[in-house]
């Protein structure tokens, strides 16, 4: 038995009834509520955890690094895309030590998180149904996103605490949160004229190109540094959330102080062949910024792990970029194939 990725809807029609009958002869009896534990409210109801979690699967496509840097390892976790040992990225492989979680690529097998005898499955940012959720909670109690929160919306900061909660690790994730908000802090304080200036990140994939948008990652990567949307882009919808498709012939919206391209080497030629983008004063003047496949993932991710990584290696570019000379060249832009 599977469960589909979150953009299929295999499971829709199915009635409550028929879910548990069909899971009942491979997943284990529903978890005992008991008084005086650990409670959690989220968008399919609420779960309680008896102690604190010590055998947790990481469902969601990036909450893996959480449970990383809080010090636990997950005994299974959801690949999302990348190259690299046990779908771990190198900015949390130092945390990954020697344990080898089995990695679930496309479906999530109801089996496999069975056999891995969990005490707390992770579903914040994974994307299942509740059909599916109702399935998976019979295996272990499954925590979910907040109900404010879109499914791919949680805030990092958020999800550090909550699941550090869950682990009995209050104290470390405010550690890890106060850490990370303070190197963001610093380099504010390094760059205050970038406070109130324009940012995009953006995309172009297939022939579409696109923002990210608000609740996104990557917009709230660039949030956290003191820019903020371009007014375009702003008023334009959001698909789930978290990202707006652009018009091959109208690509103002990307018209910013500075843009941030988040894309593949391979697809860098179409970004630098795209017709309107010339028309463009962020890239006329040389402000644009090229994210590779592990800076994108770094900002993608937007993880306790993954923001300082990608703070670090942008933060230099960004100053090349708004350095207010146009012959400035910016080394990703130029290695892309993006500038002169």
């Amino acid at each position: 038995m599977t469960i589909a990725r979150p953009t299929n809807r295999t499971h829709r029609g199915l009635t409550r009834r028929a879910v548990l009958a069909g899971a009942a002869a491979t997943l284990a009896a529903p978890a005992v509520r008991a008084s005086g534990g650990l409670r959690f409210s989220h968008v399919y109801g609420e779960i309680e955890l008896k102690k604190p979690a010590e055998r947790v699967v990481s469902l969601g496509y990036n909450t893996q690094d959480t449970l990383l840097a809080l010090g636990t390892a997950p005994l299974g976790l959801r690949y999302w895309y990348g190259d690299y040992p046990y779908g771990v990225w190198p900015w949390a492989q130092p945390y990954l030590g020697d344990a080898e979680p089995v990695v679930m690529r496309g479906e999530v097998s109801i089996e496999t998180v069975a056999s891995l005898a969990p005490d707390l499955i992770l579903g914040t940012g994974s994307g299942i149904s509740e059909a599916e959720y109702a399935m998976l909670s019979q295996i272990a109690p499954v925590l979910m996103q907040p109900a404010e929160y879109t499914t791919y919306g949680s805030p990092w900061q958020v999800e550090v605490e909550t699941i550090g909660r869950a682990l009995g690790k209050d104290a470390t994730a405010a550690d890890l949160v106060a850490r990370v908000e303070g190197l963001f802090a610093d380099a504010r304080a390094r760059h205050p004229d970038w406070e109130g200036k324009t940012a995009v990140a953006a995309w172009h994939d297939g022939g579409q190109t696109g923002a990210f948008m608000g609740e996104d990652t990557r917009a709230r990567f660039l949030s956290m540094l003191g820019f903020q949307p371009t007014e375009g882009l702003s008023r334009m919808p959001a698909i789930d959330g978290f990202y707006t498709n652009l018009s091959p012939e109208d690509l103002t919206p990307l018209e910013a102080d500075l843009l941030v391209w988040i894309s593949s080497a391979a697809r860098a030629p179409d970004i630098a062949n795209l017709a309107m983008r010339g028309t463009l004063k962020v890239q006329q003047e040389g402000r644009e910024v090229f994210a590779g496949e592990l800076l994108g993932g770094a900002m993608s991710f937007g993880s306790v792990l993954s923001l300082p990584f990608a703070l670090e290696q942008f933060e230099p570019e960004f100053a090349l970029a708004l350095d207010g000379d146009p012959a400035t060249v910016v080394p990703s832009a130029r290695d892309a194939g993006l500038a002169g």
